[in-house]
């Protein structure tokens, strides 16, 4: 049976950097940095205190207005998931339910039929309220000591009766099949920072085999939050030296680089069967045409030094793709800053690509955008498209020269003009080894 093609007609933002693309994008080619010093709580007590926050946004502005009662059982990873759906939704020209219900100006019919609508989205491990568990956690405190009897019998009651409802990470594509009426296969993708390529692999699967015709896929995650900076923290994952200048922490690839900075955002895409896009005259940033991945057999919270499950990711979505690995343009590295990561990646990109001169140029956007846990990937995604839209490749943030063990050819200094047919993405899961790549080609 032949596959059908898949193609990406829509894109929904937020990043650190805002939520509108040209925005986003005029700040890449700056070099413009969205890590601050963090306002969502009081990091002081924290050995990293910076991180990158989505500006403020006012979620009505996204959601039917008949649904803003349940913005109080949101999760910020919820409420960062229902931005990006609603602008990839309105980028690509669709008209769903929530289109209809929030533009209620608009007068426009829905062009689309909901049963032939999916949605694969990668999630992270929610972090619970701190303010809201608290409480219930001093009320099972007894003669000084936790008391698990005391949970059960009054701590869990001062708990509102939908509070888990925020923090399952399969909420995040049930409120955004909600409110945009997608009734096709649903899915969520729970592997870190891998999560949005493998989501949006997953979704491409459902296309190609006509179980939809459209399908919303990517990530979002907030790591913005105490539980999750910490976590982060004890891995020695987190750069520690740069609370006073915070724009200049996070350094992929360079020399200098000492860890990652934590960071909050979505990104969510539409794919489309080609016809079915062609019929609509929808706009096209490209195909995709091969998807992989892999697995780090090592360890489950240390990169492969030698760089085995980056390769294999790329080698299978080469593979998938019919391409040669001479055949990219450009590859959106994960480029987290962490040394021990960053080198995994070179090696494993330099396994695929070699070491001539003839290999792909490369894009880092950490450094202006930090590790959006579930979400970085599709941003990663996002970005690379509209590389290959404007052909041009921005500069790394924060790259002076890179390190002896990160011999890439990675685009530093400033911008740089290119003919891009096909882009590769690259991700992997800080914890959990999974490896994640996708090629889309330029139609």
């Amino acid at each position: 049976m032949n596959k059908r093609r898949v193609v990406i007609t829509g894109l929904g933002l937020a990043t650190p950097l805002g939520c509108e693309l040209e925005a986003i994008w005029t700040a890449l080619l700056e070099k413009r940095s969205g890590i601050r010093r963090i306002t969502a709580f009081d990091p002081a007590g924290f050995r990293s205190q910076i991180g990158g926050e989505v500006p403020p946004f006012n979620l009505g502005d996204f959601i039917p207005k008949g649904y803003r009662k349940s913005i109080k059982i949101m999760s910020r990873d919820i409420q960062l998931a229902l931005v990006a759906s609603y602008l990839a939704v309105k980028d690509a020209g669709l008209v769903t339910k929530c289109v209809v219900e929030r533009d209620e100006a608009a007068g426009r019919p829905v062009n689309m039929d909901p049963a032939r609508f999916g949605a694969n989205i990668g999630a992270g491990l929610i972090c619970a309220d701190i303010n809201e568990l608290a409480g219930a956690l001093h009320s099972a405190v007894e003669n000084g000591e936790f008391s698990i009897t005391k949970w059960g019998r009054e701590g869990m009651n001062n708990l509102t009766p939908l509070w888990l409802l925020k923090f399952l990470p399969n909420m995040l594509a049930c409120h955004v099949t909600i409110v945009h009426d997608a009734q096709a296969p649903s899915n969520t993708i729970t592997c870190g920072e891998a999560s949005s390529h493998l989501a949006i692999g997953e979704a491409c699967r459902i296309i190609e085999r006509g179980d939809a015709d459209v399908c919303i896929g990517g990530g979002a995650e907030s790591k913005m939050n105490p539980m999750g900076l910490i976590r982060q923290d004890l891995f020695d994952r987190l750069a520690r030296t740069h609370n006073d200048h915070p724009e200049n922490a996070c350094r992929p690839f360079d020399c200098d680089h000492c860890g990652t900075a934590a960071s909050e955002g979505a990104g969510l895409i539409i794919l489309e069967e080609f016809q079915h896009a062609q019929k609509r005259g929808a706009k096209i940033y490209g195909e995709v045409v091969g998807f992989g991945a892999g697995t780090n057999t090592t360890s489950w919270k240390e990169p492969d030094p030698d760089g085995h499950p980056i390769a294999q990711a790329v080698e299978k979505a080469l593979n998938d793709a019919g391409l040669r690995a001479s055949d990219i343009d450009l590859v959106v590295t994960f480029g987290s800053g962490i040394p021990a990561f960053d080198e995994g990646e070179s090696a494993g990109l330099n396994r695929v690509f070699g070491s001539g001169a003839a290999k792909p140029l490369c894009m880092a956007l950490k450094g202006a955008l930090g590790n959006n846990g579930a979400g970085s990937g599709a941003i990663d995604l996002a970005l690379g498209l509209l590389a290959m839209k404007h052909n041009t490749i921005p500069a790394a943030c924060n790259v002076e020269k890179l390190a002896d063990q990160c011999r890439i050819p990675l685009v530093t200094g400033r911008a740089v003009d290119a003919r891009i047919q096909h882009v590769l993405a690259v991700s992997y899961a800080l914890s959990g080894g999974q490896t994640a790549a996708l090629v889309v080609r330029k139609i």
